[in-house]
């Protein structure tokens, strides 16, 4: 059975070394694992979202989750991986932890931090709570 990483990326310096692990690890072997490539975007606040239809709240989740995938895609591509690029909406480590659950992916590899607060002096406040959240192991990139 091929394995199935989840790659959760926000655009930030982290997430692309973790993006960059990927290739060099996929390189390595000679089974190369499929990828699922995710954004997480929050969710507006309710007092915004009322103001703006639902297609104009679809298209600022689609461009902001494509930005933040652009530099890993090209990453992926370059090197010629295979992978399958997805933009979620909702609290970003519980959507991770489900959506690597969902479709029975076998790793997480993440960055340390990414473009959050000042929260998780160590860690990221999101890699931290994939960590806790999840059963999975999860490869943490610094």
């Amino acid at each position: 059975m091929k394995p199935l990483w989840l790659l959760p990326v926000d655009g930030s310096p982290l997430a692309l070394r973790a993006v960059d692990h990927v290739v060099r690890e996929a390189a390595r072997d000679a089974t190369a694992p499929a990828i699922l490539l995710v954004n997480v975007q929050p969710p507006l606040p309710s007092d915004v979202a009322r103001f703006v239809n639902g297609s104009v709240l679809q298209d600022y989740h689609r461009e902001a989750g494509s930005a933040a995938l652009a530099a890993a895609r090209a990453n992926l591509d370059t090197a010629g991986l295979i992978y399958s690029a997805h933009i979620l909406i909702g609290d970003p480590a519980q959507t991770i932890v489900d959506f690597a659950s969902e479709q029975h992916c076998t790793l997480i590899v993440i960055g340390a931090r990414g473009l959050g607060s000042v929260a998780g002096i160590l860690l990221g406040s999101v890699t931290n709570r994939v960590i806790h959240l999840t059963d999975l192991p999860v490869l943490v990139v610094k």
